[in-house]
């Protein structure tokens, strides 16, 4: 007989996601799996944002307004 695998997110997590909606709406346009896809992207989008704007710690090129 086969092992179930241990889910990646606990049934708790998805239970507060789901909470006051039905999971069949989960898959609707607008529904949460669309919201949470939109927030995945974008904390991955700030998150690389962050670590563009995060350069060499000012070496380089960087412009402040004043010059050598």
């Amino acid at each position: 007989m086969a092992r179930r695998k241990e889910p990646q997110i606990p049934d708790a997590i998805l239970d507060q996601l789901l909470s006051g909606t039905a999971a069949s709406t989960a898959f609707d346009r607008g529904g949460v799996l669309d919201q949470l896809k939109k927030a995945l992207a974008e904390r991955a989008l700030n998150a690389e944002m962050d670590h563009h704007l995060a350069g060499d710690g000012g070496a380089g090129n960087s412009c402040n307004g004043y010059g050598r």
